[in-house]
């Protein structure tokens, strides 16, 4: 049987890391982080899109900045062939 996310990365969807900055809701001048981590498909991250919507429909936090990394873990191999010969002495 195959790993669900292994599946998900052959289908192209890559690990995204999204750092949530909010407001504390008793104090809005204090900002809190929040890490959010999931397989998504760049560019458009619909599972950070809904997860954000949930957020802003069922919490009491205000969203102050969201910022979004990703990294594709299944991806073709690079091959660069060196043309020329080199000694190690």
């Amino acid at each position: 049987m195959v790993d669900p996310d292994f599946r998900k990365q052959l289908e192209g969807y890559s690990l995204t890391t999204a750092e949530i900055l909010y407001r504390m809701p008793d104090h809005l001048h204090l900002l809190q982080s929040f890490i959010w981590q999931e397989f998504d498909l760049a560019p458009r991250f619909p599972r950070l899109e809904s997860f954000l919507s949930f957020w802003e429909s069922n919490l009491d936090g205000p969203l102050y900045r969201v910022t979004v990394s990703h990294k594709k873990l299944v991806s073709p191999t690079e091959y660069e062939f060196a043309d020329g010969v080199f000694a190690i002495n």
